[in-house]
């Protein structure tokens, strides 16, 4: 779950699901009765202009690098001119305004991998591991806001803001494995036990509010005497992500 300052997600869960496991219940919640993506108060920062209405005329004549300050259903535009007092425009959103803002930053994530599938390796076939996984991402991160208003309301025009986050970066992290004669061949000891493995390499994420998600590809490097002998040390192995926004 993703935690954001002032970026609190609408959940609408559904009552009445018998699921006899729980994390069925919970990932059927999240994917047809979950309301995700939505904030209702962007951060002052600097934005650029990803999208708009070519009929827009007050926007479509702004520089895409913009400073942008939410007041209910007002943004104030200042362009981020290198010299002279800066201008700040009000506007207002509307129905009929659609406005697309990007905002750049580096992101530092904590994960945890579920599983990893390792290729086929030295007479192996395809393996699922589930074992304990967990990383320390950096990388850099994209968020796209989509602006509008929605109809009016007794209180008057609310914004409709539909978030989308995206990033790409590296991790490094430690993890265990079950080790056995079958993957490891000649070792020198017979004894099988849970290994520790250090593991890197790279992922992409994807994070809309309520859950934090990300595929990864990366390697690992078992640590103890029968490193050597492991079929899968130094192999490449590909995996998903479930994370922990730290900023």
């Amino acid at each position: 779950m993703t935690f954001w300052k002032n970026h609190r997600p609408r959940l609408m869960l559904c009552r009445g699901l018998v699921v006899p496991h729980l994390l069925l219940a919970s990932t059927l919640a999240l994917s047809s009765c979950a309301v995700v993506g939505h904030v209702t108060q962007l951060d002052d920062d600097y934005y650029r202009v990803v999208r708009r209405k070519a009929s827009d005329s007050l926007v479509v004549r702004l520089p895409a690098q913009l400073y942008v300050q939410q007041r209910a259903d007002t943004l104030l535009l200042t362009p981020d001119v290198p010299a002279g007092a800066p201008v700040t425009i009000h506007y207002h959103l509307r129905p009929d305004r659609h406005l697309v803002l990007l905002r750049r930053r580096l992101d530092l994530d904590v994960f945890t991998i579920p599983f990893k599938v390792r290729p086929p390796q030295g007479g192996v076939p395809v393996q699922l591991n589930t074992n304990f996984n967990a990383a320390i991402y950096v990388g850099r991160r994209l968020d796209f806001y989509s602006l509008r208003t929605k109809r009016s309301t007794p209180f008057g025009p609310t914004a409709h803001i539909r978030a989308t986050g995206l990033g790409y970066g590296a991790f490094v992290g430690a993890g265990s494995t079950f080790i056995t004669a079958d993957v490891t061949g000649p070792r020198p000891s017979t004894t099988e036990y849970e290994g520790v493995v250090l593991h890197g390499g790279l992922a992409t994420i994807y994070d809309a509010r309520a859950f934090n998600i990300g595929v990864a590809a990366g390697i690992d490097q078992l640590l103890g005497p029968d490193g050597s002998y492991w079929v899968y040390q130094h192999k490449p192995w590909f995996g998903v992500l479930f994370g922990l926004d730290l900023n």
